[in-house]
């Protein structure tokens, strides 16, 4: 069957220069790609979202599984929704398209992946990678993740962290491949669970592993129509219109500018609320950021406990700016007394835009599902070319090193998920001295 060429209404938006242009004008665009993205959502029923590199190619087994997966949702009557590109997502959308059902893309333009493939039927095509993601990642019946680099890896972690949170209800979330898929599972259990407790046991029991098509398909299709919450499409719209909540997240994109417009050499620390005044992490962050107030620079951090108030402690402590971009959670804020000046925000989307978007570099420690999105859309942003290239600093040998040899062995050996230069986006490190060292060499960057 010969799929049909892209129509002119489902080709991306054209690319434009990100920096150096008004921010007034940024946030339009944004709130443009928010409102059409729901809008679009809004209108697809039984939505069924498929993850996966887009380096696969046509002989894998895995672009088979993809494709046979697609035919099955389709003769279920669900809609596949995929990014939209090449490899996985392209094996999904064609085994839908082939099989009569609904095939949708949600396509980010790349310097070297542009293209919708040719089996997406309905397609909206994004700029931004943090829009794209708020609707690429927004509730679905169930997420289906096939192995992948960077951008899976954030995608994965981004829903967990959505359900986590009760941001999102409790769907399924499916991953294809024990093999490639047990070292990361290990490692969660292992490191971000037993050893520095960021997650619950509960936690753990948030995704199911199969290995085939036919076992995804059998979850999948004893789901219900997606759960109604707070970032569902349809929370967004009624009928054909958006309502009041578009503005409120407008509203949180203008304060969250206008916060972070005037900070001076601001470095973000990120990691698990959940380690304690003893811990040695507690102790370095605050070694780290004391020494990088002292030299002029500005702490960032998620303005709670933990990494978090050991970080801004240090700030605080040398006399720099220490600041705090919270979450609201019941309406109420969680700021720790070492944070100078803060804002709060309701959609947690919005403050991780903020909190990725200004700084010099990134330090990482341990953390759970928060701090892991954090980590690898950062990276993803790099990666693709979104962002410049900056210091992404993981703390503490013992807690990442598996983590690394899962992506050595499984993501770049193995499937060759991303790129031998993508491998060189972030270092391990072990002492507050090469933090510092690494934060004072890095180089001032654009805003936004």
């Amino acid at each position: 069957m010969t799929p049909p060429a892209p129509s002119k209404s489902n080709s991306p938006t054209p690319i434009y220069r990100e920096f150096g242009e008004g921010r007034t004008w940024r946030i339009f665009r944004v709130m443009a790609e928010l409102v059409e993205g729901y809008t679009f959502l809004a209108s697809i029923a039984r939505a069924v979202t498929v993850f996966g590199s887009a380096r696969t190619l046509p002989t894998s087994w895995y672009y088979q599984e993809a494709q046979k997966l697609g035919r099955l949702l389709a003769k279920g009557k669900f809609s596949t929704v995929t990014g939209g590109g090449p490899g996985i997502m392209e094996a999904a959308n064609k085994g839908a398209y082939e099989g009569g059902g609904e095939s949708i893309g949600i396509n980010i333009q790349l310097p070297r992946e542009q293209r919708i493939n040719p089996y997406v039927k309905k397609a909206v095509g994004f700029y931004y990678f943090f829009t794209r993601k708020v609707i690429l990642t927004a509730p679905s019946q169930a997420f289906v993740f096939f192995p992948g680099g960077f951008g899976t890896l954030d995608e994965f972690f981004e829903v967990l962290d959505l359900i986590r949170s009760e941001r999102m209800m409790r769907v399924p979330l499916i991953m294809v491949d024990r093999k490639f898929w047990q070292p990361l599972l290990e490692f969660l259990r292992h490191n971000a669970y037993q050893k520095i407790h960021a997650l619950r046991e509960e936690d753990l029991t948030l995704f199911h592993i199969v290995d085939t098509a036919e076992e995804v398909y059998e979850i999948v299709h004893r789901t219900k129509e997606r759960p109604r919450c707070e970032i569902s499409p349809e929370a967004f719209c009624d009928g054909d219109e958006v309502n009041w909540r578009v503005f409120r997240i407008m509203a949180e994109l203008v304060e969250g500018y206008q916060f972070l417009q005037n900070v001076k050499n601001p470095v973000t620390v990120i990691g698990t609320a959940h380690i304690k005044l003893q811990s040695r992490f507690y102790s370095d962050a605050y070694r780290i950021c004391k020494e990088l107030g002292r030299r002029g620079k500005t702490i960032i951090t998620g303005g709670g406990p933990g990494i978090m108030e050991a970080a801004n402690k240090g700030a605080t402590h040398a006399g720099a700016e220490s600041l705090g971009l919270d979450i609201s959670v019941d309406h109420k804020e969680r700021i720790n007394p070492f944070v100078r000046r803060s804002i709060s925000f309701h959609y947690t989307f919005v403050r991780k835009y903020m909190l990725s978007s200004p700084s010099l570099g990134f330090i990482l420690f341990p953390g759970g599902y928060g701090t892991l999105t954090e980590c690898f859309e950062v990276l993803t942003l790099m990666q693709t070319k979104k962002m410049e290239r900056i210091p992404v600093l993981l703390y503490g040998r013992e807690f990442w090193q598996p983590l690394f040899d899962f992506i050595q062995k499984n993501v770049f050996e193995r499937e060759a998920a991303v790129a031998p230069e993508d491998m060189s986006l972030f270092k391990i490190i072990d002492t507050p001295e090469a933090a510092v060292k690494e934060m004072l060499a890095a180089k001032r960057r654009s805003y936004f």
